[in-house]
């Protein structure tokens, strides 16, 4: 098991071990804390499928109310006349790849692009950004899609031990800001559940910032919030 340092194990002395409402959560994050940045706030929900058997997957997008807090780098495969709209919209283009370009956060193909992007598959593949119909990065319409992940569309899916991990803002989010990120992402969370998972599906929920410890979320009150 990993070693925690002085700092953290001070930090989570001032917490409680309960489930907690989404709000006392958030409040007990932020006492918690103790880097010296703006920590990102993230969500770990344990969810009740098995994620081995593909009827049981679970992935999906939710556009956070008040974004991630993050400026995101979106990058785009396109040809002809989708390039320039590409650019007003803010993206970056794929031949930066070729440059040795890695700082970017999303990609985004036009349909009739997808077997070049293929190519990039070792690039794009291990960092889970290979763009995908259902997540609405292909498409011809490259504007909209840029500005709707800038805006802070973000991306979830659950990983093989059937969690999904998502970064819902900052610390320097008000608590309100934080909660209604946080419902969004739960309620896409719900709406994506597979027909084929069985008893309680939301098993679990988990908030924490970059280096404070996790606090667990009541997953009724969370719903119901």
């Amino acid at each position: 098991m990993p070693k925690h340092g002085k700092q953290f194990k001070e930090a989570k002395s001032r917490v409680e071990n309960k489930l907690h409402t989404l709000i006392e959560a958030i409040v007990a994050v932020r006492k918690a804390a103790f880097a010296k940045f703006d920590e990102t706030v993230e969500v770990s929900v344990v969810l009740g499928v098995n994620p081995k058997h593909a009827d049981q997957m679970v992935r999906g997008t939710v556009v956070l109310p008040h974004g991630t807090g993050k400026t995101k780098r979106v990058l785009v495969v396109a040809g002809g006349d989708k390039v320039a709209e590409a650019l007003q919209a803010g993206a970056e283009l794929v031949q930066k790849i070729q440059e040795g370009f890695m700082d970017f956060d999303a990609v985004i193909s036009t349909p009739d692009m997808m077997r070049e992007v293929g190519k990039l598959g070792r690039v794009l593949g291990p960092r889970g950004l290979m763009p995908n119909p259902k997540t609405g990065t292909v498409t011809f319409d490259v504007a909209a899609a840029v500005q709707e992940i800038k805006a802070g569309k973000v991306e979830f899916r659950v990983d093989k031990t059937a969690i999904v991990h998502v970064p819902i803002g900052k610390l320097s989010f008000d608590d309100q800001k934080l909660e209604q990120n946080i419902h969004a992402l739960l309620m896409a969370v719900v709406r994506a559940k597979p027909s084929a998972a069985k008893g309680k599906y939301l098993k679990s929920i988990h908030i924490a910032s970059t280096m404070g410890p996790g606090l667990k979320v009541d997953p009724a009150a969370a719903e119901a919030a």
